[in-house]
């Protein structure tokens, strides 16, 4: 502590920043660590490991279309509808998360704080106008049989006469998705894996060797100042849309034909980004502690927005409080865990600069309603970052959705629990839906003619006309 609050004085004086990030020279090369320079004198640490796959590939499965038919209406007081209208995907979703098959709903949301937010309503019928069948159809009715109206109402004629709403935007989505398992020994798969703020590559280290020796090959990229990347010394070098540029260029340069995207925390809205920009090459998503499709807007009250100088004294109690929030337990071996993936390492700069950077004002409600990908929601219950009633508002805006959560982990619960979230993933990524059969063709036979149902009727009406058998017959 003490040696923390004298760097941080030497840091006020001298108005340069302690604990820079450069990148270091790994003596194991065998171990797929790579530095590709995104920008002239901005290089980021990939891990990067393609397995040996077997000489003779399984073919890869038919798999299943989805149809993503959905109309999203945004009014100017705030109101969003949302009107599911393909039959495979919103039955499938509606089923998932509420054990309802309605293959067509409207979900009426408001866009307002996601903390605060009731779950959508679902309607019969989206109206477009706020007048209610109320008092409005006693009058109606009383008018039509002509008496007067009832007391407490009055005449409809006599009421302001209110506008009908007018949306300020409208979104049609209208495609079809094919999707299929994806195994390791496909070889037009990837898996890239995305940290949050304070991590690094390393706390997806059971991820990473779990899926390569399942034949995957795997993607984990170090963000702008952290782990052994490059560590730029201006605010601007850690914005959502410079780390999503650096994200852009690592996905143009690793992606395949299939690619699946794993996002932690901050790393989720990277996800998301990259899902609206290659639609067609996202083959599946996975959100881990993500939370609520909200814009990103830093926040003007943050202890963050301290000087630099003031966060690196207030290193050590930053580090201690993280570890309290992002664990379930915080003992010996959590705190291992921390030390030895490298997490929550990074200098007070990067720190304050990342939390001032994250302004997003794109990734909004309607732009996660957009995505046509299938998206796995894992969350830690007892996760302090993140409220589990954000993830639950993800599911209910996203068209393909699964929310699972588990019970032992909290925000760190790729670290906590390596084992089931393995399993959880490894389960999506062979998830495929279900191929319908193909529909019965009509029979073609001629239909009878009214002469032969005529004849057909009276064989049936008529008794039978054979002749009597005779005496010696009958003996």
């Amino acid at each position: 502590m003490l040696t923390s609050f004298l760097e941080g004085l030497l840091c006020c004086f001298t108005s340069k920043s302690t604990n820079i990030v450069v990148p270091v020279e790994t003596s194991e090369p065998a171990d797929g660590y790579e530095f590709v320079e995104v920008k002239p004198g901005r290089i980021l640490r990939v891990r990067h490991i393609t397995p040996d796959r077997p000489v003779v590939e399984e073919p890869t499965g038919l798999g299943g279309s989805v149809s993503c038919k959905r109309k999203i209406t945004v009014y100017r007081n705030g109101q969003l509808f949302i009107e599911n209208l393909g039959d495979r995907a919103s039955a499938e979703l509606k089923s998932c998360q509420n054990g309802e098959t309605e293959p067509n709903s409207t979900v009426e949301v408001e866009l307002t704080d996601c903390g605060k937010l009731s779950p959508p309503v679902s309607i019969p019928e989206a109206r477009s106008d706020s007048v209610t069948a109320g008092n409005n159809g006693a009058s109606e009715t009383a008018a039509a049989a002509g008496e007067a109206p009832a007391a407490g109402q009055t005449d409809q004629s006599q009421q302001p006469r209110k506008r009908r709403r007018k949306p300020k935007r409208t979104v049609v989505i209208d495609c079809e998705r094919k999707i299929s398992a994806c195994k390791g020994t496909h070889p037009d798969v990837a898996l890239f894996f995305i940290h949050g703020v304070g991590g690094s590559l390393d706390i997806w280290g059971g991820q990473l060797d779990f899926f390569s020796r399942l034949g995957y090959e795997v993607i984990a990229p170090d963000l702008a100042g952290h782990g052994a990347s490059s560590a730029p010394q201006i605010p601007a070098a850690y914005t959502f849309y410079a780390l999503a540029e650096d994200m852009r260029i690592i996905f143009k340069r690793y992606a395949r034909k299939r690619n699946i995207l794993i996002g932690h925390s901050y790393g989720v809205s990277f996800c998301t980004f990259l899902a609206h920009e290659y639609p067609e090459q996202i083959h599946k998503m996975v959100m881990i502690n993500g939370g609520g499709p909200t814009a990103l807007e830093p926040s003007l009250c943050s202890i963050f927005n301290l000087p630099t100088c003031v966060l690196h004294c207030l290193s050590p109690l930053l580090a201690w409080c993280f570890l309290k929030a992002g664990f379930a337990r915080q003992g010996a071996r959590e705190k291992q865990l921390l030390k030895e993936n490298n997490a929550f390492n990074v200098s007070s700069f990067v720190l304050r600069a990342m939390m001032s950077g994250q302004y997003w004002p794109e990734g909004d409600e309607v732009y996660h309603a957009e995505l046509t990908v299938p998206v796995l929601l894992v969350h830690g219950m007892h996760d302090k970052f993140v409220p589990v009633e954000e993830d639950q508002r993800m599911a209910e805006i996203l068209l393909m959705a699964f929310l699972k959560v588990l019970e032992d982990g909290s925000h760190m619960v790729m670290m906590e629990c390596p084992d089931p979230v393995n399993t959880l993933l490894h389960e999506f990524f062979l998830w495929e839906p279900p191929t319908l059969p193909a529909p019965k063709k009509e029979s073609k036979t001629r239909p009878e003619t009214a002469k032969a149902r005529t004849d057909n009727a009276q064989a049936i009406a008529e008794p039978s006309k054979a002749r009597p058998a005779t005496a010696k017959q009958a003996q």
